[in-house]
């Protein structure tokens, strides 16, 4: 089995390095994000084919620092702080990450993104 800690590591890697493949492996397919306007992007497909835009852009860095995190039996939450720039933008971010097992894998099911 995979550990959460090794499945979180290898999600966030794959957002920073613009990865849409590892992020894939990431993903349940009932997966829901919401976005910080509030828009929601519901499904495998739908959270795919906005990271797939949203990678192809190179102006923008984030930096994640986690400032809560609780494992139950099948469930994590981790709660981050989101640095984010793009271009001349910057944003900071409460960002929720909801991963739960499906066998020997931890997956993300839910991804709440809220600006501070």
């Amino acid at each position: 089995m995979i550990s959460v800690q090794k499945t979180i590591e290898a999600h966030l890697a794959a957002i920073a390095d613009r990865d849409l493949e590892a992020y894939a492996e990431t993903l349940h397919d009932d997966v829901i994000v919401v976005l910080p306007n509030g828009k929601t992007l519901e499904g495998r497909e739908a959270v795919l084919d906005f990271h797939r835009e949203w990678f192809s852009e190179l102006d923008w860095t984030q930096k994640m620092c986690r400032i809560w995190e609780k494992e139950t039996e099948g469930t994590l939450v981790s709660v981050y702080e989101a640095d984010y720039h793009e271009g001349d933008y910057h944003a900071r971010n409460l960002v929720s990450l909801v991963f739960t097992r499906v066998g020997d894998a931890w997956l993300l099911l839910h991804d709440q993104n809220t600006r501070l």
